[in-house]
This record gives C-alpha cells, sequence and structure tokens, in this order.
C-alpha cells in the first residue's frame, strides 16, 4: 500500500510540478494507478465512466451558472447596486464600507462565484470609496474578504463540483450554505464596525452626516436593486418555491441575465461573443476538472487508498475538533500554491473518509471544503481575488495580504465555530428538506 500511495503522490504533484493542467494530472494519475495496480479493463470502463460522471444531472446546473456570470459580469448591476444599498449602509458605523459586504452578499446568490462577485462588485465600490476619502486598507481588505461570499452564499458553483464528487444532494448543499453565508457576511459587517468605531479616521468626516439622509430618499433608493431581485427571484425564489430543480433555476437564471443585459443596452453582437466564448472555455477546463478528480476517486477506492489513510489518522486518536484544526492548516498551506477546484479535487477522495469517520456528514464537510475554498482565494501567490483587485487598484499583492488578513483570521475562526457547532449548517436543509 505505501507504495501505491507514494506513485499516487509522486505522480500527481510531480505532473503539476512540470506545469500541466490540473484535470489531466488528476486523470494520467488516475489512469496509471488503474494499469498498473489493477486488473480493471481499462479500455472498456474508462469510456463508459466518462459519459456517467459527465451526464450526471446536477452537473447540467454548472455550465448554466457559469454562463450567467458571464452575462452578469457585463451588465450594470454593480453601479445600481451601490446607488441602491449606500443610503442604507449610511445608518451604520463604518457607513459605505458596508456596501462591500451587503453587495458581495446579494450579487452571490446570483452568481455562484467568487471571482466574478469581487470584480462586478468592487469596479465600483472601490473607486466610490476611495473617490469619495474612506481608507483604502479597510476598502480593500473587506472587499476581498467579502468577495468570498460568491463561493458560500447560494447558488455556488464550488458547492456543485462537490456535490457531484462527493455524491451528496446539491440542493441540501445550497440550502446548507445559506445560514453560514449570511453569519459570516454579519461577522465582516460587525469588524468594520467596530474597526471604525476605534479609528473613526477611515470614514470622511463628510460621509458622517448620512445617516440624517430623508427616508423618502432611502426608499426611493430601492428601486435601483430592481434588476438584483429579479434575478434572485429567478434562482433562489423557484428553487425554493418548489418550481424548478437547481438545474432548471439555472436555465431561469441565464434567461433573467440575458434580459438584464438587453435591457441595459450592454448585450450586442461581440458582447454575446465573448459570452459564449467565456462560458466555454470556463466549462471545459471544470469539466476536464472534475472528470480525472471522479475517476482518481473511483480508482483510489478501488485500491483502498481513503481506507488505509483514514485508518492510519484514527490511530492518532485525534478529537474531532483536533482533525479540523489539522485540514485547516493543512488547506491553508495549500491554498498557497492550488486554487480552490483543484483542492478539492485532489484531496477529496482521501479526506472525506476521515472526516465521515470522526462523524460528521458530507453536508457540514461541504461547507467546510467552501470556506477554505474561499480561503484560497484570499491566500497569495494563488489568490484570484486579490488578483481582480490587483487589476482594479494597482495595488502589491503584498499590500492586499495584509490588509485582508483580519478577513482571513475571521474565517479561520467561523470554520472552527462551525466544527464546534455542526447544527449551524444541518439545521436548515434538516429542517426545509427532511
Amino acid at each position: 500500500m505505501s507504495a501505491i500511495i507514494t506513485s499516487l503522490f509522486g505522480l500527481l504533484f510531480g505532473t503539476l510540478a512540470a506545469g500541466a493542467w490540473i484535470g489531466i494530472a488528476l486523470l494520467s494519475t488516475a489512469l496509471f494507478l488503474a494499469l498498473f495496480f489493477t486488473n480493471l479493463p481499462v479500455d472498456r470502463l474508462f469510456p463508459q465512466y466518462v459519459y456517467n460522471i459527465l451526464t450526471t444531472p446536477d452537473l447540467v446546473a454548472l455550465p448554466l451558472f457559469i454562463l450567467m456570470g458571464e452575462f452578469l459580469f457585463r451588465t450594470r448591476l454593480s453601479e445600481s447596486l451601490f446607488t441602491g444599498l449606500a443610503p442604507w449602509a449610511g445608518l451604520l458605523p463604518g457607513r459605505l464600507l458596508h456596501v462591500n459586504i451587503v453587495g458581495c452578499s446579494i450579487f452571490a446568490s446570483i452568481s455562484g462565484s467568487s471571482a466574478a462577485t469581487t470584480q462586478v462588485v468592487g469596479r465600483m465600490t472601490l473607486r466610490e470609496l476611495l473617490d469619495r476619502g474612506y481608507s483604502p486598507d479597510i476598502a480593500i481588505g473587506s472587499l476581498a474578504g467579502a468577495g468570498t461570499l460568491g463561493f458560500l452564499i447560494p447558488p455556488s458553483t464550488v458547492m456543485i463540483m462537490y456535490g457531484v464528487l462527493a455524491n451528496e444532494s446539491v440542493l441540501r448543499l445550497f440550502t446548507a450554505g445559506f445560514i453560514p453565508g449570511l453569519l459570516l457576511a454579519s461577522a465582516f459587517g460587525l469588524f468594520i464596525m467596530i474597526r471604525t468605531t476605534q479609528r473613526p479616521d477611515f470614514v470622511p468626516e463628510s460621509e458622517r452626516a448620512m445617516r440624517h439622509m430623508p427616508l423618502r430618499q432611502r426608499l426611493a433608493a430601492l428601486k435601483d436593486l430592481a434588476p438584483t431581485l429579479f434575478l434572485i427571484v429567478c434562482v433562489l425564489g423557484s428553487m425554493y418555491g418548489g418550481i424548478a430543480t437547481p438545474s432548471e433555476a439555472a436555465a431561469l437564471g441565464v434567461l433573467g441575465a440575458f434580459l438584464v443585459s438587453l435591457s441595459q443596452g450592454v448585450l450586442g453582437l461581440k458582447e454575446l461573443r465573448d459570452v459564449l466564448l467565456g462560458a466555454v472555455q470556463t466549462c471545459s477546463v471544470m469539466g476536464i476538472i472534475i472528470l480525472g478528480a471522479s475517476v482518481l476517486g473511483n480508482v483510489t477506492s478501488t485500491l483502498g487508498i481513503p481506507a488505509a489513510v483514514a485508518n492510519a489518522v484514527t490511530a492518532w486518536d485525534l478529537s474531532p475538533l483536533l482533525l479540523i484544526m489539522v485540514l485547516v492548516a493543512i488547506y491553508l498551506v495549500l491554498g498557497t500554491a492550488l486554487e480552490g477546484f483543484s483542492m478539492i479535487a485532489t484531496t477529496l477522495p482521501v479526506v472525506l473518509p476521515l472526516v465521515e469517520a470522526a462523524g460528521f456528514d458530507k453536508v457540514w464537510f461541504g461547507i467546510f471544503m467552501v470556506l477554505v475554498v474561499e480561503m484560497a482565494q484570499i491566500t497569495p501567490p494563488v489568490a484570484f481575488n486579490f488578483a481582480v483587485i490587483q487589476n482594479i487598484t494597482g495595488r502589491s499583492t503584498s499590500y492586499i495580504a495584509r490588509v485582508t488578513f483580519p478577513f482571513l483570521a475571521i474565517m479561520i475562526a467561523f470554520v472552527l465555530l462551525l466544527a464546534i457547532f455542526p447544527g449551524i449548517v444541518t439545521f436548515l436543509p434538516d429542517l426545509m428538506l427532511g
């Protein structure tokens, strides 16, 4: 068994170090193990397995949500979000800094992507906040942290990928993400209120008068949120209203995003071509990753690798909380070298049995995986949210990492909270779906 495990990690990380695509590295490792360490008829099983995994019903939602995100990226939702939320955010300590948090939370509920959430919300809010005189430290840090909510608040492309690989209901995962997502967003907002109370200079003096804005003006601003609310109804409303499955809700989301793009006059033939090409490229990369991870998971299960690793870790007699702390540390290290989807694909076949043996169910671990993927989004040098913010602001990676660290620390503490109180994750899906 030790030779098999050595071959597994040696070949996988060797091909990654050589610059191979993550999906190709996973697939080549799986085929190598199957050919040299099993008697499986690979030539007959592999084509059938490719067909089975890539036609999984839950996977249909993934390209649709990606396509919806491509449409939304080209709309003016960022401007309407800022205009609609700013009068209400002005009531709280920290004023318009809360637009980053609330805006990312709302956009996360229709996009399913962390990078898209950061890009769409940030290209409007950062310019406005910095022009108005807010501290760049907390403005940039809060955007990088809140942008990760794109993976936690459903719908989520990461949850779809995890659900397919772990054979878990995507709808249960979506439902499980609501309470943790809202709690994490609230924790970010609470930090902003505390920090700006400690440092009043983070908020310009001119903005402090916003709390005296007339109620009529605040109510009038809500009309700018209409396109976003329309999309939320299309996606989440159709799912939880019992009208549509996650895949059908994704299709309604694409239609809604298309209509919003048309209504805003931002969708010409060139933009439509860019939308379709962007969606095809992203779906192709993710499809190869999912296929490679699925084949590798099946082969390692046949070889008994997950069971062997689970038995070895069980012999260490770690408490469930200590196991989670060890996994958080491991994923933080992996997050410096791998992006989120790759982390799930490479580790899930081995790690999932460990967590189940410790007493955590697959839905809870799915939310845990989403959170560590979010951490990878703000863990340099491979930090996609940083790349988006660098493109907007021109700031260095080291600066963005420094101002984002408090939000990363909040996320680590939040993961440990979920490990101590797993019911935070499981309560809502158990209540709504049984």
